[in-house]
């Protein structure tokens, strides 16, 4: 039976090597869809949750997770001895920077080579994560060479990015389109194939590097736009009389021509930080610096010293030293209604005050059980009127659906809106700044 016949009839077999907000969604999507699917992962805790149906993920439905485990469609384990026996991987590893704000790539090479090891022909192997154009032939491909197999013939490659978005009830695994470019023509019409088993939408482009780009002009776009706000944000606090929120709406009544972005404490999650310095990095192979966008990335990291000043210039209208100062933290996550903590800007801000000698900080999301600042080791504390009421100063950061906002104004002494949570309270609000309105 040749393969695509395989791939339609559902007598393939699917590995997802690395079992985070990517590769879990995927692997259960395969897996419901009635595919026998295998996840690999070094984590042995990952790795024993799903071999007993139990879910880690927000996006993951734990139901559709334990049915898929029960009726055997679904496992995990901790190394490569299965790869022989799968005919789809793909590699769904974290891409980090360096220190220097590097590339890291350590992990899509240590998947492709556990990989290789099993590498047999008809294998079609799908890389997943974010990563810089040329990785998928340049770097993977000659892992995978090793085996002796030739690409496009014996087995098949292609880079197929994640566009997942942590959180989002209304686009999915299933319902986000994805795009697909193989290193061959054959490589490309095979990964495709491959996709639209559980995919809705799959859009084919002509080889890896161009949806390597894609990947980075998707997430650069919103980073250059988001420091677009942040700048205008700061500006109109500098110039005073002018809400940044208010302009924003106005703007967006424009039906064509404009896409709404909105301010606040810095940007955060895995891509949306880390993209711009993976492509400032591959300009500079070629002598060209992207220079445009490495000013964003740097407005948007600034961000979370602002917030800091933010805080301090409260301080210095109240009566209180920042030494003895109480600050609670609302939302410690990157983004609304998720548990992701990835380099977010609250937990950047944290480390700033931390840092600056502030020792009473507590902080509550209700997403996040506990967290790490420099060291300092804080659970979450239960939001109620009393801790609102002890503290000097509440700083909200993440703008989590689950707050009741009227509550917080009203029992809080002072609070900074990094978010413009707070703009549906009713009643006078002359205790509550707002980043980027003006006053």
């Amino acid at each position: 039976m040749k393969l695509a016949e395989k791939i339609r009839t559902k007598q393939i077999s699917v590995g997802v090597v690395g079992l985070g907000y990517v590769g879990l969604p995927l692997a259960v999507e395969y897996a419901n869809a009635g595919f026998r699917t295998i996840g690999i992962d070094l984590d042995s805790r990952k790795v024993n949750a799903i071999n007993k149906g139990k879910n880690y993920i927000d996006d993951v439905d734990s139901g559709e997770l334990r049915d898929a485990v029960k009726k055997g469609l679904l496992k995990a384990e901790q190394d490569y001895r299965s790869i022989r026996d799968l005919d789809v991987v793909f590699i769904c590893v974290p891409t980090p920077f360096t220190d220097n704000k590097d590339p890291d790539i350590s992990y899509i090479v240590s998947a492709s080579e556990g990989i290789a090891a099993g590498l047999r022909k008809d294998h079609i192997i799908i890389l997943k994560s974010t990563t810089f154009p040329n990785t998928t032939e340049g770097y993977v491909m000659p892992i995978l060479a090793k085996s002796g197999l030739k690409v496009g013939k014996d087995y098949f490659l292609a880079f197929s990015p994640e566009r997942i978005d942590p959180g989002n009830k209304m686009f999915t695994t299933k319902n986000t389109p994805v795009v697909v470019g193989g290193v061959t023509k054959a490589c490309t019409e095979l990964a495709a194939l491959v996709n639209a088993q559980v995919i809705d939408m799959v859009v084919t482009v002509s080889n890896p590097k161009v949806a390597e780009m894609e990947k980075l002009l998707e997430n650069i776009f919103r980073s250059v736009n988001i420091a677009l706000v942040n700048e205008l944000a700061l500006l109109c606090d500098r110039m005073g009389g002018i809400d940044m929120w208010e302009v924003i709406d106005a703007a967006k009544t424009k039906p064509f021509g404009f896409m709404p972005f909105y301010p606040g404490p810095g940007i955060g999650g895995h891509c949306i930080l880390i993209d711009p310095y993976y492509l400032s990095w591959l300009a500079r192979k070629y002598d060209f610096q992207t220079n445009f966008i490495a000013l964003a990335a740097e407005t948007n990291e600034n961000m979370p010293f602002y917030v800091k000043n933010m805080i301090y210039r409260e301080f210095g209208m109240m009566p209180v030293s920042l030494k003895t100062a109480k600050i609670l933290m609302l939302g410690v996550a990157f983004k609304r209604d998720v548990d992701d903590t990835r380099h977010s800007p609250a937990l950047r801000v944290m480390e700033l005050l931390v840092g600056d000698g502030i020792k009473s900080l507590s902080y509550n999301d209700p997403h996040v059980p506990s967290v790490e600042v420099n060291g300092l080791k804080l659970k979450s504390k239960k939001l109620t009127p009393e801790l609102l009421q002890s503290v000097d100063c509440v700083v909200i950061t993440t703008d989590h659906s689950a707050y009741d906002y009227d509550m917080i104004v009203r029992h809080s002494k002072h609070i900074i809106d990094t978010r413009n949570a707070t703009k549906k309270v009713r009643g006078a609000k002359k205790h509550v700044a707002v980043l980027g309105n003006g006053k």
